[in-house]
């Protein structure tokens, strides 16, 4: 999936500049103004700057909510108690060379409890964090990409007055 995500822009650049090399190249073109053409390339060029950076900005923005959203309720712990439960006697249980149980162990259901409870704090904790990680890479993806785009943006709406 990214790597079609990846290949669309690629593909949609690369069919612009076909475009645009068709039209120079055009009969039409025995005739074209060489200042009005630089011209025109400057300011597909200057489109082309903007819409590379507004993907940017709205593939940031879309992180950074997501980001807020694992924040604000983090992914809960992908293991019941009843499965921890299991995990553990079966991670105490000792077999023989056949693979039958030879001893299985007692288990204080207090204590498992209160172990349980703690992998599950510290699976939300290690989530939080990663979210916030994610959260500060979000926002380098608005606040890189945006200065450029309002740079840009003043420079086509100045060239067309």
């Amino acid at each position: 999936m990214s790597a079609l995500a990846l290949f669309i822009p690629l593909i949609i650049f690369f069919l612009f500049v076909i475009c645009l090399l068709g039209f120079l190249t055009a009969k039409s073109a025995t005739t074209f103004d060489w200042k009005r053409g630089a011209s025109m390339i400057r300011v597909v060029y200057y489109y082309l700057i903007l819409f590379m950076t507004l993907m940017m900005t709205i593939g940031g923005s879309v992180a950074a909510f997501m980001a807020i959203a694992d924040i604000v309720s983090p992914p809960s712990y992908y293991h019941s108690y009843i499965e921890y439960q299991e995990m553990k006697i079966a991670n105490k249980t000792k077999y023989n060379d056949q693979g039958e149980a030879i001893s299985t162990p007692e288990i204080n259901e207090e204590e498992l409890r209160e172990e349980y409870n703690l992998v599950v704090a510290q699976d939300k904790e290690r989530n939080k964090e990663r979210a916030w990680n994610t959260l500060i890479k979000g926002f380098g993806w608005i606040v890189i990409p945006l200065p450029i785009f309002i740079f840009y943006q003043r420079k086509i709406r100045n060239n067309q007055e």
